[in-house]
């Protein structure tokens, strides 16, 4: 414990941590006496860590079982959250790289996308990555994932199961599945796998349809090879579906619209210091077919910048509904032993100038989506995007 108390001395120093504790014990003049002590008394955070300190050390029921190191993350973690804002987020070394990882788009696996039943914790396939390992070792979609290696699936959260699947390059996982109520193992070498973030077909009428799902490093090659090849299918029109999609890079989100917009500004921010930042479109890539962006209540961040440039310049319409209103940017700096900071640093604005913050965009044709008992794949959100796309090509 000597080693702990000089540790949190040293690292929290002028850092503000509260805690509650609640203790059920046994009244002897000693505990008493402490918690005389302690009331009304006026404390820096140096003094109230090692008062902190000195009752876990004396009291705590499970010394033995005492993680000095998860403490002190808790810790961290603790401080970051009481800035209030739910962006700004401290990553242990495990969290920044799983979060880094995300974000790139590539990562380590099968290449199987995974979904879960929260009431019964099922874990589902609902797509395999075409020439992934996944796809070699013959899993399909809608295969059951029961166990994993050794590890048998219960209660655990989808989050833990992937880090099963997931693992060093070149290595083998085997992956067992319920599939028409017959049980098989499939054994899948894990390699390098690029995120499918974007979607895209040619529907009826040659009017091209993109889903983007996520703005990572990998998406603007993958949206550029959407766009050009629809172009070469003779695209009349376009659909942009950007339903659900949490949102991600902002360099990435600038490069996709320079592919969309007129020259100008496509987004600007201001920081913490009032300098203000603004990114471009030059003009060269600028789409002129008719164009619609579908959105709903969980497009956030660069979703809206992208929905909301495309708004501003007037260069399609937006359909759907409104939309989150995150309009802040963050910042990840590593701090240098491995773990990272997430710091909400600027807010961004429009071309027009204006900010979605907590307002989100308001679709310019508002439709709520109705689920369809009778014809489930019916989305009639994407039929009125379609619609309109339609409507203007035959004008």
């Amino acid at each position: 414990m000597n080693n702990k108390k000089r540790f949190l001395q040293g690292a929290l120093c002028g850092a503000l941590v509260a805690f509650i504790i609640s203790f059920t014990i046994s009244k002897t003049d000693d505990l008493i006496s402490l918690l005389r002590m302690t009331s009304g008394t006026e404390y820096n955070t140096e003094e109230k860590i090692e008062l902190i300190d000195s009752l876990i050390e004396k009291n705590y029921l499970y010394q033995d079982e005492i993680d000095e190191e998860a403490m002190a993350e808790g810790l961290y973690a603790g401080y970051v959250s009481g800035l209030g804002d739910p962006y700004s987020v401290y990553y242990t070394e495990e969290e920044a790289n799983e979060l880094l990882e995300s974000m790139s788009g590539e990562y380590s696996g099968v290449g199987a996308v995974l979904s879960q039943d929260y009431t019964t914790y099922a874990v589902t396939i609902t797509n395999v990555y075409k020439g992934s390992p996944a796809e070699e070792a013959g899993l399909q979609a809608g295969d059951i994932i029961y166990q994993v290696d050794d590890y048998e699936i219960t209660d655990q959260d989808l989050d833990e199961i992937v880090t099963w699947i997931r693992g060093d390059e070149g290595t083998q996982v085997h992956i067992h599945v319920i599939r028409d109520g017959e049980l098989l193992e499939m054994v899948a070498t894990r390699r390098i796998i690029q995120a499918e973030t974007v979607e895209y077909e040619m529907k009826d009428n040659q009017i091209g349809y993109i889903r983007v799902t996520e703005f990572d490093t990998v998406t603007y090659e993958q949206f550029k090879v959407a766009l050009d090849d629809l172009e070469l299918q003779g695209m009349k029109g376009l659909v942009i579906d950007l339903r659900s999609n949490p949102g991600g890079s902002l360099d990435i989100v600038v490069k996709m619209l320079d592919l969309i917009l007129p020259e100008g500004v496509s987004v600007s921010m201001v920081t913490t210091s009032g300098e203000t930042m603004e990114f471009t479109s030059d003009a060269e890539n600028e789409f002129t077919k008719p164009l619609t962006v579908l959105v709903d209540a969980y497009s956030a961040s660069a979703s809206e910048i992208f929905a909301g440039a495309i708004q501003d310049y007037e260069k399609g319409e937006i359909v759907g509904t409104t939309t989150y209103g995150k309009g802040v940017v963050q910042n990840i700096v590593g701090l240098g032993d491995g773990s990272y900071l997430k710091l909400t640093i600027a807010e961004y604005f429009l071309p027009s100038g204006r900010s979605i913050n907590e307002a989100g965009i308001t679709p310019d044709v508002e439709v709520a989506y109705e689920y369809d008992e009778n014809n489930p794949e019916a989305d009639n959100q994407l039929e009125k995007a379609l619609e309109i796309v339609e409507q203007k090509i035959n004008n």
